[in-house]
């Protein structure tokens, strides 16, 4: 928006200045932006294309920041995907029933879901249940 004054130079001559308001910086609220994958902090806020952390410095994408989903890994920090086949790391027993799935336990095509439990699958001679990511390794 532009605003029309007169304006006086230092010989006394009137004439028209058109000037032009100073251009604000955009405000983002601090609750518009998510909170740091790393620490987790609250404050975060908006560089150019980044998004920055004051509390432990770190740096990501604003792009990468909404595009990111669960990240399911085992007990050796490997990536699951659906499909993955996996083994037991330790005996788990069954809750509700006397059943020990043992160590070494093969899970094939496991499928990942977002819980406290973040595998369904099914075992040979157990059948449907659920396990925990931190008790198996992807083979």
């Amino acid at each position: 928006m532009r605003s029309n004054h007169a304006v006086l130079d230092k010989a006394g001559i009137g004439f028209y200045c058109i000037c032009t308001p100073p251009i604000q910086p955009r405000k983002t609220e601090m609750s518009d932006l998510p909170p740091c994958p790393q620490c987790q902090s609250t404050y975060t806020y908006e560089d150019g294309a980044l998004l920055i952390c004051p509390e432990c410095g770190h740096e990501w994408s604003a792009n990468a920041a909404h595009a990111e989903g669960p990240v399911f890994k085992d007990a050796n920090g490997n990536l699951l995907q659906d499909g993955d086949t996996v083994t037991v790391i330790k005996d788990l027993k069954v809750k509700g029933s006397s059943l020990v799935v043992k160590v070494g336990t093969k899970v094939k095509n496991i499928r990942l879901s977002e819980g406290d439990h973040d595998i369904d699958c099914k075992i040979d001679g157990i059948g449907p249940m659920q396990l925990k990511s931190e008790f198996v390794k992807k083979i």
